[in-house]
C-alpha cells in the first residue's frame, strides 16, 4: 500500500515500508529502547525472510491522509517506562511527518517485554 498526497510539487506516493523504517529507525534511536519485536508468531516469520531490521515491529495504517502508527518493543531494564514510551511517540512522530509532510494522527507504543 501506498500513502497518496497532493501539494503544489504534484502528487505524492510514499510506500508503507519506507514509511515502516523511518519509524523504526526512529524508534531504534531513542534511549531505552532495545529491540523492535514482531507481534505475532506469523509476523516473525514474514519478516525474519524480509531482511529488513528497521521495519519489523512497526504497523502503519492509513486513513484520508492521516498516518496511524503502532510500535512494538523491547526496553532497557531500570528505565522509566512511561518516560520512554512519550520519548519515542515524540520521536516517531516527528521523524515520519517530517518525512511524508502529512499528519500523524497516533503513535501507540505498546511494550512488549524489558530486557537487562
Amino acid at each position: 500500500m501506498t500513502v497518496d498526497t497532493n501539494n503544489y510539487y504534484g502528487n505524492i506516493s510514499i510506500s508503507d515500508s519506507s514509511i515502516r523504517a523511518v519509524a523504526g529507525y526512529a524508534a531504534l534511536d531513542c534511549y531505552g529502547v532495545v529491540d523492535l519485536v514482531s507481534k505475532s508468531i506469523a509476523d516473525s516469520a514474514r519478516e525474519l525472510l524480509k531482511k529488513e531490521p528497521y521495519s519489523k515491529g512497526i504497523k502503519i495504517n492509513h486513513i484520508d491522509n492521516r498516518i496511524y502508527i503502532d510500535v512494538y518493543c523491547i526496553l532497557k531494564y531500570g528505565v522509566s517506562i512511561s518516560a520512554v514510551a512519550e520519548s519515542l511517540r515524540k520521536a516517531v512522530k516527528y521523524s515520519v511527518e517530517y518525512f511524508t509532510g502529512m499528519l500523524v494522527d497516533a503513535v501507540n507504543v505498546h511494550v512488549v517485554g524489558v530486557r537487562v
